[in-house]
C-alpha cells in the first residue's frame, strides 16, 4: 500500500489572525466533507458543491433547533447525515436520523427538517 504524502486541504483565509473559512472542493481531489461547511449560531448554512442538469449536491450545517418548514419537491432527494442528529418528517412520518445514516425523500411527498442537535448533511437532488 502506497503512502499518501501529508497535505493540508486547500483553504481560503481572509485574515492572518483568523482560522481558514473555506476549504476548496476540487474535482479529483479528496476533501474532508464535514469541514466544507461551517456552523453559524442560530442559522442554517448551505454550500452547493456539484450542480448539473440531472442533479445537485449541497452541504448544509444546521444549528441546534433550526429547521426547514414543510415543503415539497418535484425531485427525489437523498439526505446523508454526516454529523449530529436531525428529525426529518416525510409525509407526516417523523424519522430520527443520526450521523452515518441516510434517508430518501421521495419526489412529491411533503417533508420538513429540524436539528435535534447541531447537524451537517449532504443533500443529493436527483432530477429524473
Amino acid at each position: 500500500m502506497a503512502n499518501k504524502p501529508d497535505r493540508q486541504p486547500s483553504t481560503t483565509n481572509t485574515s492572518p489572525n483568523k482560522k481558514p473559512t473555506e476549504i476548496k472542493f476540487q474535482p479529483a481531489q479528496e476533501a474532508p466533507v464535514a469541514a466544507l461547511v461551517d456552523y453559524q449560531s442560530g442559522s442554517i448554512v448551505s454550500r452547493e458543491i456539484v450542480k448539473g442538469t440531472t442533479g445537485r449536491v449541497t452541504l448544509f450545517a444546521f444549528d441546534e433547533g433550526e429547521g426547514l418548514s414543510e415543503h415539497t419537491s418535484p425531485f427525489t432527494a437523498l439526505v446523508q447525515i454526516i454529523e449530529g442528529e436531525a428529525e426529518i418528517i416525510i409525509a407526516g412520518q417523523p424519522h430520527r436520523v443520526q450521523a452515518g445514516e441516510l434517508i430518501l425523500m421521495p419526489a412529491g411527498q411533503p417533508h420538513a427538517l429540524k436539528a435535534l442537535k447541531r447537524f451537517k448533511m449532504i443533500l443529493t437532488m436527483i432530477r429524473s
